[in-house]
């Protein structure tokens, strides 16, 4: 047991996890906004397999950082550990805000999109736009309000106990992979499509910048392949587990996603691709006709709350682990006595979810979240190296694959999407840098406590303190 929490997950349910993180939303509603950044079949393969190479090194650097520090938190308890609390703080804040509230609000807001397109609904009905100065703020309609009721629905269950929320994680996640494979296989030998969609258009001209944003949607694709680690306070024999689990789930994703792309451009012409969120949905109805794609947008939305799933479960032990390090407030640090779940620290994630649900577009969203996510992982990245230099490795600990060159890669990868991300979308990143700013705001308040003596850094001491008056009145 570590602070409370048990370690139960094996190395299979640790794999499903990632998997389930991975395979999302992006896959089914990224490919026509790539396509409409680059208007090439070969450039939108080259991009996804570009994504998959820089997910792949960053889960090769991350299987060292959870084997180091086997702790419930993931990049907050490696920034706190490698950059220092300030950092491992705002990595924490970003967590909460961009890594895991925005794609669940995302991942909800594709499920209620394929899940009306499986039963024919029309999207935009019966909605109320509430607006401040003719800028639209609140969203209300029966796709946002399906996509908060999902939100709740899964958040209790994983309130409920790891135990029931991890076997209805891992059967989700095993539905996802059989719909995903057989998808690919009856798409590419049975359907109705055309390999002339690999040829035309003729190749354009390179654009770094068109390219360099294609990548934020891929990386927000293939975001997910850090979360076994950060559940290290819960898994089964975590300096083996965590790595094995990392490296395997995405190699598995990066295949299926590359698959997956080659279907949707078998199935569609470049131009018929070009801005449409329900890409899988599309792409199933030019392949096998109307009815097999309603059949095939309600296995998807279906498939979707995998994802939405396993980011509920994730999430919040980043919160849990900031508020027993004095980081964040007292009660977000607390198990529920009955349940030995941080109840209070998911509920705050869903509630932020359900802000964003109907306060924001989904294109939005995915920019959003993958530039702010690109830097925090790099700089995680980063902090490996720092403390490769100050504290070796003991023998026979898992170490990263191809280093010093396996982080660089994806330290430089990053650095050039930040680059242009900035560059061709100041707005985005405005929004991104803001929400790092008011997180050192959030910092600096929870410091400036602390040394007022406000609140303890370690919810341990008070935990130990409890325990001792327990057991003094018992004698």
């Amino acid at each position: 047991m570590s602070n409370g929490l048990k370690r139960e997950l094996g190395l299979f349910s640790a794999t499903a996890l990632v998997i389930a993180n991975m395979v999302g939303s992006g896959i089914f509603t990224t490919s026509g906004f790539i396509m409409a950044e680059l208007k090439n079949p070969h450039t939108l393969v080259l991009c996804w397999v570009c994504g998959g190479l820089f997910a792949l090194c960053g889960a090769l650097c991350y299987g060292e950082l959870g084997a180091r520090f086997p702790k419930a938190g993931g990049e907050y308890v490696f920034l706190k550990e490698t950059l220092g609390r300030p950092v491992g703080f705002l990595s924490g804040w970003i967590s909460l805000i961009v890594g895991f509230s925005a794609p669940i609000a995302a991942a909800s807001m594709a499920f209620a999109t394929y899940l009306f397109q499986a039963f024919s609904i029309p999207a935009g009905n019966g909605g109320m736009v509430f607006k401040v100065a003719g800028i639209p703020l609140v969203n209300l309609s029966p796709m946002t309000l399906t996509a908060m009721g999902v939100i709740l629905l899964f958040s209790l269950i994983h309130y409920h106990s790891l135990q029931v929320g991890s076997r209805v994680q891992n059967g989700l996640t095993l539905f996802k992979i059989a719909l995903v494979v057989v998808f690919i296989g009856a798409g590419l030998a049975l359907g109705n499509g055309s390999m002339d969609h690999f040829t035309a258009p003729a190749f354009p001209v390179w654009s770094s910048d068109k390219f360099a944003v294609s990548l934020i949607f891929v990386s927000f694709s293939y975001s997910g392949w850090n979360a076994a680690a950060y559940l290290g306070a819960e898994i089964v024999n975590p300096q083996r587990n965590i790595p094995i689990a990392l490296l395997a789930g995405t190699i598995i994703v990066v295949i299926l996603y590359v698959l997956l792309n080659l279907v949707y451009l078998y199935a569609l012409p470049s131009e018929a691709m070009e801005g449409v969120l329900e890409i899988g949905a599309k792409s199933a109805s030019f392949l096998f006709g109307r009815g097999v794609s309603r059949l095939f947008s309600g296995a998807v939305a279906l498939g979707l709350l995998s994802v939405l799933s396993a980011m509920i479960l994730t999430g919040p032990r980043i919160y849990y682990a900031m508020a027993r390090d004095g980081l964040f407030f007292q009660m977000f640090g607390r198990l529920d006595p009955h349940r030995s779940t941080p109840a209070k620290s998911i509920f705050l994630q869903a509630a932020i979810a359900v802000m964003m649900v109907v306060s924001a577009s989904f294109d939005s969203l995915l920019l959003y979240i993958g530039f702010t996510l690109s830097l925090f992982a790099m700089l995680a990245v980063i902090g490996l190296m720092r403390i490769r230099q100050r504290t070796p490795l003991p023998g026979g600990t898992y170490r990263t694959f191809g280093y010093p060159l396996t982080p660089l890669l994806f330290v430089s990868g990053n650095l050039w999407i930040i680059f242009f991300s900035i560059k061709s979308r100041p707005v985005t990143a405005l929004f991104g840098l803001g929400t790092i700013g008011l997180g050192v705001l959030t910092y600096l308040y929870f410091n400036r406590r602390n040394r007022r003596g406000g609140d303890p850094f370690s919810m341990d001491v008070q935990d130990n303190l409890e325990t001792i008056q327990q057991q003094s009145r018992s004698n």
